[in-house]
């Protein structure tokens, strides 16, 4: 049997029982938007905790992470999984905590339908729903293009790039149309533990291959003695503190992950799920990470528009090993695109659709159709993407943390206007678009990202706009501070 064989059999089975999976869910699921797009609220702390988990194991930080690592040195361990996992763990709970009690109390589904109801404004609903779609799209796009490099960079490129992300993106259309949050969530937990289990035994399995941890750090020490030093180089404070805090936030506003806030059974759930998530994100980020940072000590070549991780694998392991590990990071990135998708279709029929399209019907259907059309531009829009991965993810965080702070301030001000929300969410989106996209508006100011800075204006416009204008007349802050329980 050739190693081609082998590779695409061991992936084509692992989609197959992901669908099984899928089709059992779709069958004990309610015929609701609130069962199919929320699991009925009912998601318990495994697989609340696991499907975030497997949710943000995308090609970013799949493949996104280890050719930082490798590029740059194993510090990224301390901005992507020390301080990033402790930071979005906070903020699980500041956040998504008052967000599940508000969704709870009002049947919310989307930050859209909660927003807009709180500032009785449609515009403010389409406003925040058209910004999470447009960011959502290149992110999309990223577990796209990265499924296509996973399994070209297996195959040896027998499998050309958009084969292999054409054939991942019909099988997430297939899957998301039928399952439904439910489904997704129940195969996120299996694709999460699936993925934790196989990045150790690969750090363990290449380890043993290159004589033992003394040896892989010893050969980093001898050819890129820079990468074993604290600090220094591309890790200055304002790039570790900067990238740290717009992820985290950024994380926070993903329509995939912000879902999850109002999927929960209770509040014990929400207590414990953010309690383990720093535990979870080190576990999965610590292997990963040295181990791009250990292939420039080996010498490991990567070729352009490769990545290090599956090189490392073909080089150091054996064909079938090396497959199961890139299901296993196939299984990160449609963890994420199925998510996003589901998320995406719930924007756009409950935030742009209902409210803009009289005597809207087939909800269901419009939602289906959603998904396909968006998975299949997103696919093109790959094939023909300039820029890595990891420039890629970082544009669609920045302009995501945009929306974190006012969401933020709406929450628990009273004093907060539509007129102030208006300002905090439009204007940085306007601000933050025109430093990536205008080379003549720059991208970072005195070394901070202007990700971060766009937050910090966003904060003092909602504050500073609403605290000059009256509320008006369709506005109900109760909706946000009367009437919440726990239990």
């Amino acid at each position: 049997m050739s190693a081609l064989t082998v590779q695409l059999g061991i992936i084509g089975a692992y989609l197959l029982v992901a669908l099984a999976i899928g089709l059992v869910a779709y069958r004990v699921a309610d015929r609701t938007a609130e069962d199919y797009y929320l699991a009925g609220r009912t998601l318990g702390t495994v697989v609340l905790l696991f499907t975030t988990f497997a949710t943000l194991l995308s090609a970013y930080t799949f493949f996104g992470g280890p050719d930082t690592a490798f590029a740059l040195g194993p510090e990224w361990i301390l901005v992507m999984g020390l301080m990033d996992g402790v930071l979005f763990a906070l903020l699980w709970y500041v956040i998504g905590y008052k967000q599940w009690l508000v969704g709870k109390a009002q049947g919310y589904v989307t930050l859209g339908e909660m927003l807009g109801d709180r500032f009785g404004s449609v515009g403010l609903r389409v406003l925040v729903a058209a910004i999470s779609l447009f960011w959502l799209f290149p992110y999309v796009m990223l577990q796209q293009k990265g499924a296509g490099l996973a399994i070209s960079g297996l195959t040896e490129g027998a499998v050309p790039l958009w084969v292999g992300a054409g054939g991942i993106t019909l099988f997430m259309i297939a899957y998301v149309v039928v399952s439904g949050m439910r489904g997704v969530a129940w195969t996120d937990t299996l694709q999460g533990v699936f993925m934790l289990v196989l990045v150790w035994a690969a750090f363990a399995w290449i380890l043993s291959a290159v004589g033992g941890l003394e040896v892989a750090t010893g050969s980093l020490a001898e050819n890129a003695p820079e990468y074993l030093a604290l600090g220094g180089g591309a890790y200055s404070m304002q790039f570790v503190l900067g990238t740290a805090l717009y992820i985290a936030f950024g994380v926070t506003m993903f329509p995939q992950i912000n879902q999850r806030f109002f999927a929960a059974r209770s509040k014990d759930v929400l207590k414990k799920t953010f309690s383990l998530w720093p535990i979870l994100v080190l576990l999965l980020f610590v292997p990963a990470f040295l181990l791009g940072a250990w292939a420039k000590g080996l010498g490991v070549t990567v070729a352009e528009g490769q990545s290090v991780l599956p090189v490392l694998l073909r080089e150091f392991t054996p064909t079938w090993f090396a497959a199961l590990v890139i299901a296993g990071a196939l299984a990160a990135m449609m963890s994420s695109s199925d998510s996003m998708l589901l998320s995406g279709s719930s924007y756009l029929t409950r935030d742009l659709y209902r409210p803009l399209v009289s005597n809207a019907t087939r909800e269901d259907l419009v939602a289906r159709v959603g998904v396909a059309v968006f998975a299949i531009l997103s696919f093109g829009a790959s094939l023909v993407a300039e820029g890595t991965l990891v420039q890629i993810g970082n544009t669609a965080f920045g302009g995501f943390a945009q929306l974190a702070l006012p969401v933020m301030v709406a929450l628990y001000w009273p004093g907060t206007t539509k007129w102030g929300m208006y300002a905090g969410v439009g204007l940085t989106q306007l601000f933050y678009l025109a430093s990536v996209f205008l080379a003549q508006v720059p991208g970072s100011y005195l070394g901070w990202p202007a990700a971060v800075v766009g937050m910090v204006l966003g904060l003092v416009l909602t504050v500073g706009v609403s605290a000059v204008t009256s509320p008006a007349f369709e506005e109900d802050s109760s909706v946000y501070f009367e009437g919440l329980r726990a239990d």
